[in-house]
């Protein structure tokens, strides 16, 4: 039986995961601190919370996680971009800013905030960053919708818009909407880049349309470490239980298992 290992931060989505883990028959479990305890070692665990603390109890439970590799963003055929990306350091974007850039860490651990950047002053400084923080540096542009697609062996198993002109698409009754067309739209064409672009047998995949250019792959972002928004937490605690894998990983989810942390935590 599955354990979900929840991080000792309480958010909507772990208590929501949380509750679905009970109707599958799962055991759950909140942490409380980045310390292991014994009883987890051997267990069928699937993580989930801020990626700093999975990659951190991952590595002390000689679990594998599974992600993107850093170039995977700018490294989309540009039908798939439809805007300019690259892989940069932080060091050197505030080194060599010329004009407003959207900018966001490209490690997935969200150690500042991803949007455009109008001057060098605006980023974080030496003394919160170090120069060699890695980021991607993007064109502006303007999303009409997002949508954010949970991905298991590569079929879309639950979706939902996050974000419409900018703004939460979330409704005053607390669902999250989208035209129906947009919807039907955006399933389409996350398909169409599973059909055309490798991707982890577990992940998650956010795609929108671009004003005035088309739909396009916003990024993809580890399952452990997601938002759900508007999607089937059931759902989504399959594709956690895919993207959490024991020591001795398949040989064709090599490509896909991230580095392991290296972080002394205090107990």
């Amino acid at each position: 039986m599955p354990l979900l290992v929840l991080s000792p931060r309480y958010t909507s989505d772990s208590k929501s995961l949380r509750a679905a883990s009970g109707r599958l028959g799962w055991k759950a479990e909140r942490l409380g601190g980045w310390r292991a305890p014994d009883h987890l070692r051997g267990q069928d665990a699937v993580l989930y919370g801020e990626p700093t603390f999975v990659e951190v109890i991952a590595a002390q439970l000689g679990m594998r996680l599974l992600d993107v590799p850093p170039g995977w963003l700018p490294g989309l055929p540009e039908r798939h971009r439809r805007r300019y990306i690259d892989m940069s350091t932080l060091g050197d974007v505030r080194r060599t800013f010329r004009e407003a850039t959207f900018v966001k860490p490209s490690d997935g651990r969200k150690a500042f905030e991803g949007k455009v950047y109008t001057t060098p002053d605006e980023l974080p400084g030496e003394d919160v960053l170090p120069d060699d923080t890695p980021v991607f540096t993007c064109e502006p542009v303007t999303w009409d919708v997002e949508f954010r697609c949970h991905i298991l062996e590569g079929t879309v198993v639950t979706m939902s818009p996050y974000l419409l002109h900018g703004e939460l698409a979330l409704t005053p009754d607390g669902t999250w909407e989208a035209a129906d067309a947009d919807v039907q739209q955006a399933r389409q064409y996350a398909e169409e880049v599973l059909a055309e672009v490798p991707l982890p047998p577990a992940t998650v995949l956010d795609v929108g349309r671009i004003h005035d250019r088309g739909w396009a792959v916003v990024e993809a972002n580890a399952a452990w470490g997601a938002g759900l928004y508007g999607c089937d937490p059931e759902q989504v605690l399959r594709v956690l239980a895919r993207s959490c894998l024991d020591h001795d990983a398949a040989a064709a989810d090599h490509d896909w298992v991230i580095d392991q942390v290296d972080l002394d935590i205090e107990a």
